[in-house]
């Protein structure tokens, strides 16, 4: 029994090792990054990288896992918050560093998802619906925005920064700030189409 303990501590080592070089690769270059450039970066062989996950659909996954429970602990934490409308926008802040590490836009883009991750992301949805309905009942927010609607924007300051080769590692910010900015209730403007619905 205890001969098996180090194989055990270097496999989750190895897993750990894994999911940290994985999410800097995806982060770098994609959700197409290679299989053979995330085990060189995490300094293991590829036969280890199968070991632990069958595909890289396999790996994706894991990361996504770890990084919504993170981020919808995140935003269960802030429904008990006070300011509605300032609990709205630490999410988004959130969401916007999770955005950096990992594209979130797989959830709302993959058509199949492992079980426990298409829950996950079910319940992640759900606490932006609360925290949209909170803000939205404070008056935080315009009244027409839904849960869809920022659920749709949370990725969007990344995606505007990322078509900048050298852009500074916080100009998001400056976007999220024209998101949130176009959130609020004042000056708003009827919206020209419905809201998608996402769950």
């Amino acid at each position: 029994m205890t001969g098996t303990r180090p194989l055990r501590a270097d496999a989750a080592r190895n897993r750990e090792l894994l999911l940290t070089a994985a999410a800097t690769e995806f982060a770098e270059r994609g959700l197409d990054a290679s299989v053979a450039d995330i085990a060189r970066r995490a300094g293991v062989g590829k036969g280890t990288v199968f070991r632990h996950f069958p595909t890289k659909e396999d790996l994706i996954a894991a990361i996504v896992r770890d990084r919504i429970a993170a981020l919808t602990g995140v935003g269960e934490e802030l429904l008990r918050a006070a300011d509605a409308g300032a609990a709205l926008l630490a999410f988004l802040t959130a969401a916007a560093h999770q955005r950096q590490q990992l594209d979130l836009s797989y959830l709302q883009t993959a058509t199949t998802l492992p079980a426990d991750v298409e829950a996950l992301r079910e319940r992640m949805f759900r606490v932006i619906h609360d925290l949209v309905d909170r803000a939205r009942a404070h008056g935080a927010i315009r009244d027409d925005v839904t849960g869809a609607d920022v659920a749709l924007l949370m990725c969007a300051p990344n995606y505007v920064t990322g078509y900048l080769s050298d852009a500074p590692p916080d100009l998001w910010q400056r976007y999220l700030a024209l998101i949130f900015d176009g959130l609020r209730p004042e000056g708003a403007h009827p919206l020209p189409h419905p809201p998608p619905t996402l769950v």
